[in-house]
Parts: structure tokens; C-alpha cells; sequence
């Protein structure tokens, strides 16, 4: 498949996550462990029958680190989609390309000149109109702000971690690994924190499914193959557009709508991760000249 298209298909799969999120009638933790796990079962027969799950010791903790970063990631941006709108959840949690570029500075000395250091300011003025100034001023957050911020800083690291073992191995492996690895640990933290696991109504079920096949499994299978053909930054930004797409189904299925203040902080931190993109692109493109 061409991994452009792909990767389309992906951001379309994975935008109805917020939305199975808040119809589920579960905690944060009991929705991440069902999506993954929903997931992890429909893709076992499958990895059974072609038996290709074998891999460089190197590669499967990678790929273990990667399912646990994951884990973490889901788990925290659905308590901040219980707690906020699942739009302003979605596009806080969507600032992976900011922290990816710093990351790449920090970890690998990728140089960032003045349009990525420039985009990151915008991105964070955006931040504080959509959070509210006084808010700011006063350092009045709203936790499930700050937890959306932090799912995007898991994210990144993930989209870093993913990148590097996706070069040498298939994507399905990776996934049965990665999958695994997050099923486990949310499970164990749902009955670390008491959550209930068996008794929900039918369209928390559904909800459940929807999570596993639909976002999980469909959705990131096309998008891991994505990143393991695309640059990383390149597949960061594209992500983006899961905020608008979310956005609109938040509308016309939850009814959600945002105040001014949440638009013109939207457009603004939208505005500063694309320029941030413009400016890695740039790198990228002078790096390989």
C-alpha cells in the first residue's frame, strides 16, 4: 500500500478514538486495556499462522519499551479526554512534533534553526490563549490540560522509539510485541487501582470494539507501516489532522462545541507545530544533499 494513503486511513481510524472514549461508561485505565487488548487478540491468529515473530533480542525490548510508552500514552490522554473536550484533548495531545524536534536536538544534535524555535513559541502563545491567560498568570491549570500536554510528550518519545526498531522489522511483529507489552501493564494497573472489568452495558462493549478494531488495530497498523516508511516528523504533522477530523465527529456525535477563546488558541498552536514541521523539513532535506 502507498504509505501516504496509509497513513490517511489511519488518521481517519484513530480520530473516533475520543469519541469511543466518551461514550464508554468505564475509567480511562478499563478503556485503554480493552482497546489494546481487543486489538492484541484479533492480530494473535494472524501472527500464529505466519509465524514470523521472531527478532533480534535488541529489537524485542525495543518493541517491549514501545508498548509500555504506548500504554502510558493511552492511559493518560483518556483521562484528559474524561475530563475536557475530546477536540482541546486531541489537539494538546497532537504537539508531538514540537517535542520530537526538541528530542532530536537533544538526544541526536539535530540542529533546529530560528522557524522551529519561532513555530515552538507560537505553538506555546496558542497554548496559553487556548488555556486562558489568567488561568496562565495565576498557574491555574486545568489537570486535564496538562495530562493532554503530557500524552503528547509520551507520544513523541513513542513516534521516536517506534521509528528506530520499525527500520528493521516488520510492522506486524512490532505490533504483536508493542501490543502485548501495553495489554499487560494496563491490565495490571486497572487491578492495581480496583477498576471494575466485566460489568458494563452494551454500548460500553461496543465502545470497547470499536476502540480495539477500529482505532487500535486498523488504525495504528496502517500508521506504524506509515512510520516505517515515512520520516518521523513528516508523520507527526500529518497526525495533526486528526484534531480537525475529531473535531467534527465531537460535534455531530457528542455535541461539543468551543468557545473563542478555545478556536483562536486552536488555529495558533496549530499554526506554530506546522511551522516547526516547515523548519525539520528543511533539515531533513539539507541533511541528505
Amino acid at each position: 500500500m502507498n504509505p501516504k494513503l496509509s497513513l490517511v486511513i489511519g488518521i481517519l481510524f484513530i480520530s473516533f478514538s475520543p469519541i469511543f472514549v466518551k461514550w464508554a461508561e468505564a475509567t480511562p485505565a478499563v478503556c485503554g486495556f480493552y482497546r489494546i487488548a481487543c486489538a492484541w487478540v484479533c492480530l494473535l491468529p494472524y501472527c500464529l499462522y505466519k509465524g514470523n515473530l521472531q527478532m533480534a533480542r535488541k529489537d524485542m525490548l525495543l518493541a517491549l519499551l514501545g508498548g509500555l510508552i504506548f500504554a502510558c500514552d493511552v492511559t493518560v490522554w483518556n483521562v484528559s479526554i474524561k475530563m475536557i473536550s475530546a477536540t482541546v484533548s486531541t489537539l494538546l495531545a497532537n504537539l508531538a512534533p514540537v517535542w520530537v524536534g526538541l528530542l532530536s536536538y537533544l538526544l541526536f544534535r539535530k540542529k533546529s534553526g530560528w522557524l522551529f524555535w519561532l513555530g515552538t513559541g507560537i505553538a506555546i502563545v496558542g497554548m496559553i490563549i487556548l488555556v486562558g491567560i489568567n488561568q496562565v498568570m495565576q498557574l491555574q491549570f486545568s489537570l486535564g490540560v496538562v495530562l493532554a500536554v503530557a500524552a503528547s510528550m509520551l507520544y513523541a518519545v513513542y513516534m521516536l522509539v517506534s521509528k528506530d526498531v520499525l527500520k528493521r522489522i516488520a510492522t506486524l511483529p512490532f505490533m504483536f510485541y508493542s501490543m502485548l507489552c501495553s495489554t499487560v501493564f494496563l491490565l495490571l494497573l486497572c487491578v492495581f487501582l480496583g477498576d471494575n472489568l466485566l460489568h458494563f452495558n452494551a454500548k460500553t462493549w461496543w465502545s470497547f470494539a470499536g476502540m480495539g478494531i477500529i482505532c487500535q488495530l486498523a488504525g495504528w497498523i496502517t500508521i506504524n507501516y506509515a512510520i516505517s516508511k515515512l520520516e518521523s516528523t513528516k508523520v507527526s504533522i500529518a497526525l495533526l489532522s486528526q484534531t480537525v477530523t475529531t473535531g467534527i465527529l465531537a460535534a455531530l456525535l457528542l455535541h461539543e462545541s468551543l468557545e473563542t477563546k478555545e478556536i483562536i488558541g486552536s488555529v495558533v498552536v496549530l499554526a506554530g507545530i506546522g511551522m516547526t514541521f516547515l523548519k525539520l523539513k528543511q533539515t531533513v532535506a539539507h541533511s541528505s544533499s
